[in-house]
């Protein structure tokens, strides 16, 4: 068995266990359903109450949780490549803060303009992006030092905004508190139906990108000699990041780590390809984000914790974790 082989097994090994933790999910909360039970009902032969139990609540709020997962994975794997950079993601180039007042915009500003939350988002990380890459464009070359650095300005910028609008419009924000904390909860198969083709759209792009993302991790002079734009490169990964990560803070809000540390757990697991990085990114993102909101719900019922408070308890210090032992 090739290296590569055993790469693609390691994959479908994740998928099975994606599987596994996705029905166990699925009957863990204030009402236990066991996975016989819960599987029975899946395929619609349990009981009533398992029936109401697992299609109205858990399944919506699983499904969501799986897909943000993969997207906000995906578009922390597209970003380091872009940046050549394991401390790239979604938050530190302004992605998730520009979507988030577009968002909140909507939300306390026009609230009966709900509808156009996912085009809001995917327009205001464009917005905070485009001012990143003015910003970084230096010599008629994009510097992915420069980017960072530009990034972490525009982060401040709209991270003002969004304590401005909290404060003029303080009457409302208890409707948008649960969404600032990267909640799943409240979410039904409205939300999935209206995440799905969006996701789907944004899976197709990236794996149309590998090519390109695999270029980029050659470095920038093997890039040049292989006839290669790399700034057009750049852009064109960044707004396929950009798109994922917008569309799921459209949904859930603002969810820390899961575009930082899940790419870099992939790529410790199957190496720097992005054929094989992008596939285990999306499988480890839905995974983690599940265990993540199902701890949020079930560890201190009935309390429910957001899974964006999970994911910065928990991903903070494998962070600090990573960074002690010289992976990073």
């Amino acid at each position: 068995m090739n290296a590569t082989t055993k790469k693609t097994s390691r994959i479908t090994y994740t998928a099975i266990l994606l599987l596994v933790i996705l029905i166990v999910a699925i009957g863990i909360g204030s009402v236990y359903i066991s996975p016989i039970e819960t599987i029975k009902t899946l395929f619609g032969h349990g009981q009533k109450m398992s029936q109401t139990i697992v299609w109205d609540l858990r399944i919506p709020r699983v499904c969501i949780a799986a897909l943000v997962g993969v997207n906000l994975a995906i578009s922390g794997a597209l970003l380091q490549a872009v940046m050549r950079n394991p401390l790239a993601d979604p938050g530190v180039i302004g992605v998730s803060s520009g979507a988030s007042v577009a968002v909140l915009l909507i939300m306390l500003v026009f609230p009966a303009l709900g509808n156009w939350i996912p085009i809001a988002a995917m327009v205001g990380g464009t917005i905070a992006v485009a001012i990143v890459y003015v910003l970084a464009w230096k010599n008629s070359s994009i510097s992915p030092v420069r980017i960072i650095l530009a990034g972490v300005a525009v982060n401040a910028i709209f991270g003002g905004v969004t304590g401005l609008l909290s404060i003029l419009y303080s009457d409302r924000l208890p409707a948008a508190l649960q969404w600032m904390n990267g909640s799943i909860g409240g979410k039904g198969m409205g939300d999935v139906g209206m995440l799905i083709p969006y996701s789907i759209i944004g899976w197709i792009l990236a794996i149309c990108c590998i090519r390109s993302a695999n270029i980029l991790s050659l470095g920038e002079q093997v890039a040049v000699n292989l006839g290669e734009n790399t700034n057009k490169i750049r852009i064109l990964l960044s707004l396929v990041a950009v798109y994922l990560a917008a569309i799921s803070v459209a949904v859930v809000g603002l969810l820390s780590f899961v575009g930082l540390v899940v790419p870099h757990m992939a790529r410790l697991i199957v190496g720097t390809n992005h054929r094989l990085l992008i596939p285990m990114s999306m499988v480890l993102g839905a995974l983690i984000l599940v265990l993540a909101d199902t701890v949020g719900r079930s560890l201190f019922a009935p309390l429910d914790i957001p899974a964006g408070i999970v994911m910065a308890m928990v991903g903070g210090p494998y962070f600090l974790y990573l960074m002690k032992k010289g992976d990073i």
